[in-house]
């Protein structure tokens, strides 16, 4: 997982993201375990940067409640609990459907071909990364107009941490993910706002309760 020199120092600005990605897919993937602490020397030594992106992605991965900073001692991994996990997929499913209603008439045949070169992408990957890559940008844009502010904010609070990385947990995900994917295109480009805000809202609300069943099975409470 934290393999010595995984990363080129880059950009500060984007360097921490990628450690919070790595470090984010680690907890989810079960790597790093609920109850393990984080130490800042041993993931700068074993990322091969300074503590200083590491302090960054911890303070961000505390935010998406992955994890916990206690005093004295540092990054706790939290355990994920199924209730969090219904709790965020009952209020994308809703709160996704407003945005993708009110932002589909606005979309601009910029936006389709977009839309659409994102939808090829996704189909023709085999990449896991960089199918999350396109999955998050294809979503972005079917929200682009959404012109309510609060409603925009609250959806990117509950896009970070286990959204954006189903397809590492999820046997299937990206496959199933593509075929509701080029429904809601298809829904889109007619400019059936109706349609496409019912086929994201149905999109979120399978994945969510896959999810669901999956940490059950794991014995997860």
């Amino acid at each position: 997982m934290l393999e010595k020199n995984q990363l080129m120092i880059e950009n500060r600005d984007t360097l921490h993201l990628k450690v919070c990605n790595i470090i984010r897919e680690a907890i989810l993937k079960g790597e790093l375990k609920p109850g393990q602490r984080l130490k800042q020397s041993d993931l700068a030594d074993a990322m091969g940067v300074s503590r200083m992106p590491i302090r960054e992605a911890l303070q961000k991965l505390e935010a998406e409640g992955l994890i916990k900073l206690e005093p004295h001692k540092g990054a706790v991994v939290k355990a994920i609990e199924v209730g969090d996990i219904e709790e965020i997929y009952a209020l994308r499913t809703e709160l996704e459907k407003m945005a993708v209603y009110q932002s589909v008439e606005h979309l601009t045949d910029e936006d389709h071909q977009q839309l659409t070169t994102l939808v090829e992408q996704m189909e023709t990957s085999e990449d896991v990364d960089e199918f999350i890559r396109y999955n998050i940008e294809f979503h972005r844009l079917l929200m682009k107009w959404s012109s309510w502010e609060r409603l925009n904010s609250f959806i990117s609070t509950l896009w970070n941490g286990l959204p954006q990385q189903t397809p590492h947990i999820l046997k299937g995900q990206k496959e199933t993910s593509n075929v509701e994917h080029r429904s809601i295109l298809n829904a889109v480009l007619n400019r059936d706002k109706e349609t496409a805000a019912n086929l994201v809202s149905n999109h979120i609300s399978r994945t969510g309760n896959m999810l669901v069943k999956r940490l059950k099975e794991e014995g997860k409470k």
